[in-house]
């Protein structure tokens, strides 16, 4: 599934990577917890989270994850958007919540990343 597919069914905003909505999207994980997304041992396309705080964007950059989705419709700005764009992260914030974003992945296709 593409990023610009994944935005659509999760009826997020873009707030940067606008570059990157064609890239390919194979694996998804949630979490809060990013001892746990660097646990995985795998690569998630995208991760999925509530946590708002730029050392996501860095777990995000390291893993080589290509997308981050805030959910809960929360307000991505400042330090976050500045440290995803130079990192090349793609940045969506979702009103949805973790768990109908994860069901709508998983019923378009995407499995998750463990």
């Amino acid at each position: 599934m593409k990023i610009r597919e994944m935005a659509d069914l999760l009826q997020a905003e873009v707030r940067c990577g606008e570059e990157h909505l064609d890239a390919e999207v194979t694996t998804a994980f949630a979490g809060d917890m990013l001892s746990d997304v660097l646990s995985l041992g795998t690569q998630p396309g995208v991760l999925i989270t509530g946590l708002l705080n730029p050392q996501v964007i860095r777990t995000a950059a390291m893993m080589d994850t290509l997308c981050v989705v805030f959910v809960h419709g929360k307000a991505v700005g400042g330090q976050i958007l500045e440290l995803a764009q130079r990192s090349g992260v793609c940045v969506l914030s979702t009103p949805c919540d973790s768990y109908t974003a994860c069901g709508r992945l998983f019923a378009a296709g995407v499995p998750s990343a463990l």
